[in-house]
């Protein structure tokens, strides 16, 4: 009987320790489950997230691109009205500029013409006392 229950002792033993490795094994097998189904999850989870992302940043670029566009025309438009201003007043100062110039150069010359036909008149005629200067009849 001593053997008899040593054997039911080491049967039970045997049993219980293959019921605990099965259980362990399960345990194991739905642990990588679990794990293999989270990362699954979280990969799912980064990918949409990231594709949010793109499309936020994507339409920021877009917007920031359309108001630097924006701003770029106005100021050019700015630079040209101005360029243009100035150009005009130039011009208009070089104009009343240029007239002065050449009036001024016209009266230059008569008196330089005449003062030569003062100066011819008494070299060449030095008796003559009538004034140059009356036109001749």
């Amino acid at each position: 009987m001593k053997f008899t229950s040593i054997l039911f002792l080491a049967a039970v033993l045997w049993v219980g320790m293959a019921v605990a490795q099965d259980s362990s094994s399960s345990s194991a097998k739905q642990d990588m489950k679990d794990a293999g189904h989270a990362t699954s999850q979280g990969a799912k989870d980064v990918g949409h997230a990231t594709v949010k992302t793109t499309k936020k940043v994507s339409n920021a670029t877009v917007d920031t691109s359309k108001k630097v566009g924006d701003k770029t025309v106005d100021t050019s438009k700015k630079v040209g009205n101005a360029t243009v201003d100035g150009s005009k007043k130039v011009g208009d100062t070089t104009v009343d500029t240029s007239k002065k110039v050449g009036n001024a150069t016209a009266n230059g010359a008569k008196d330089v013409g005449h003062t030569t036909s003062k100066t011819t008149k008494k070299i060449f005629h030095p008796d003559d006392k009538s004034d140059s200067s009356k036109p001749s009849q």
